[in-house]
């Protein structure tokens, strides 16, 4: 799979477009610039670029809604409180 690809799916997943819209275009452009260029040098300069960027994406990313284990534990109580 290309960077491209694997970068637009995480973007989507951190609802990227919609937090910041000109950052998650910067990504893409690197992702495809990573995935056409073949000197190390110039990959590994993209590469570090990238990274930087999905790393302040995923930081400004919305808290999803599936919750933690603490949340978990929570739901398992109250049914088990249900059934009671």
């Amino acid at each position: 799979m290309a960077t491209e690809d694997l970068v637009r799916a995480e973007l989507q997943q951190l609802h990227a477009e919609n937090v910041s819209p000109g950052m998650a275009a910067v990504a893409l452009d690197l992702a495809r610039a990573l995935d056409g260029w073949d000197a190390p040098t110039a990959k590994a300069v993209v590469a570090r670029e990238l990274r930087s960027i999905m790393s302040d994406l995923r930081k400004l990313a919305p808290i999803g809604e599936e919750g933690d284990a603490l949340d978990e534990l929570t739901r398992k109580r109250e049914a088990r409180r249900r059934s009671a």
